[in-house]
């Protein structure tokens, strides 16, 4: 998901906001596991009824892990990457992490390659390369170029204050 917060009066800068798309509200991903544990234990149940008298231990250590396993993968949707872009400078800071990369703006090349399956964006710079929106699908990664190139262009058209 791309969000882009133009810059405002007084404010000379834009701000754009990549975050994967999530399937799922933590709500809805709770009823999930609710719903996954319950069926489980009810077929453990049914089975030990019959006779299998682990399935029911079988089955708490499988919804433990079924429940692991989600959560895991629904908090890496926490990850999200910061392109603030001024009239001096192209900052991109990943988050939830510390990882922050600086660009000059004049400078900065915004480059959409293929590799390994996918296109991949890049930033560039005085030899130096930073990869973007790795969790993007490649319509959004694509749109997202087409965004920066944009602004840069125009801020480059801007008279220097």
């Amino acid at each position: 998901m791309i969000v882009l917060r133009p810059a405002a009066a007084g404010l000379p800068c834009a701000t754009i906001w990549l975050k994967p798309n999530r399937a799922l509200s933590r709500r809805d991903l709770r009823r999930l596991i609710g719903v996954l544990a319950a069926l489980a234990l009810t077929t453990a149940g049914l089975g030990a009824w019959q006779g299998n008298v682990f399935a029911p231990l079988f089955a708490l250590v499988e919804s433990s892990a079924v429940a692991l396993a989600l959560g895991v993968a629904w908090r890496a949707g926490d990850r999200s990457e910061r392109i603030t872009l001024d009239d001096t400078s192209l900052e991109v800071q990943s988050l939830p992490g510390r990882r922050s990369a600086r660009f000059q703006s004049y400078w900065v090349r915004v480059r959409l390659r293929e590799g390994a399956g996918r296109h991949r964006l890049l930033l560039t710079s005085h030899g130096r390369e930073l990869e973007i929106g790795a969790f993007l699908a490649d319509e959004e990664r694509a749109e997202l170029s087409r965004k920066l190139m944009v602004l840069l262009a125009d801020l480059h058209r801007q008279p220097r204050r």
